[in-house]
């Protein structure tokens, strides 16, 4: 069955930087895209950033140039390196396979603030 762990997150000052991890089982890992999703309070969840299983990546216009995604097919990983972080940035960050899995994992809270 599937998992998805993510660990990484925390309280992070406007301007800071944060590394995301993602541990995922459950299926062929290499075989699939991944992707990273977030959800702020009240919002929808919306995606992030996306990368392909030879590791060609997308990004939200609103974390191009700020955000990377990367992923070690060797570990069954996905990472997400948040740089240059913005208050509206704060959410819970959740990653996944694409085609999504109907399990998702606890996310790893991210608060930027001074």
């Amino acid at each position: 069955q599937v998992q998805l762990v993510e660990s990484g997150g925390g309280l992070v000052q406007p301007g800071g930087s944060l590394r995301l991890s993602c541990a995922a089982s459950g299926r062929q890992f290499s075989i699939y895209a991944m992707r990273w999703y977030r959800q702020a309070p009240g919002k929808q969840r919306e995606l992030v950033a996306h990368i392909t299983t030879v590791g060609t990546t997308n990004y939200a216009d609103s974390v191009k140039g700020r955000f990377t995604i990367s992923r070690d097919n060797a570990k069954n990983m996905v990472y997400l390196q948040m740089n240059s972080l913005k208050p509206e940035d704060t959410a819970a960050y959740y990653c996944n396979f694409f085609p999504n899995s109907l399990t998702w994992g606890q996310g790893t809270q991210v608060t930027v603030s001074s």
